[in-house]
């Protein structure tokens, strides 16, 4: 009866570099599913509802990385998830010369060279999921909003 009371509007924060052209595109996605029908091939379907915080130039703090980390969950060869390892972040620009192993020193080179970071970062955190550097999984998390909002999930 009272369900309805516990719903939360979704929290989605989007880690952007304008001079990425993934992230502008993630950015781009990302508004256009807050004001236009989503999916945009239904024209019936009414926009996404969720709060939007956009970060720019700044890369998450290092509890927030380990928080992203374990939203990005990796397969072991023997099939078990484990959280993956903090260079899952960083990219493979010709400036990055260190490849840190924790999530400080990912913090503390991407604040030195923004150009270290895969960005954009999109995080999910309601749902505990996380797109780092790949439109693909920006669209992921949005259809999974979408089942949400349609009763699917």
């Amino acid at each position: 009866m009272f369900k309805a009371f516990t719903r939360t509007i979704p929290e989605i924060s989007i880690f952007h570099n304008p001079s990425s052209p993934a992230s502008s595109s993630a950015l781009k996605l990302l508004r256009s599913a807050l004001s236009s029908p989503y999916p945009p091939s239904k024209s019936s379907a009414p926009p996404l509802n969720f709060n939007l915080e956009v970060i720019e130039n700044k890369p998450p703090t290092s509890d927030q990385l380990r928080t992203i980390l374990s939203y990005l969950p990796s397969k072991t060869p023997s099939g078990q998830a484990q959280t993956p390892s903090p260079e899952i972040l960083l990219s493979a620009h010709p400036t990055v010369d260190s490849r840190p192993t924790n999530p400080e020193g990912v913090v503390q080179l991407a604040s030195q060279n923004p150009n270290a970071l895969k960005w954009p970062i999109v995080v999910d955190w309601h749902s505990g999921k996380a797109a780092v550097g790949d439109l693909e999984g920006v669209k992921g998390i949005l259809e999974e909003l979408r089942k949400k909002r349609d009763g699917e999930a």
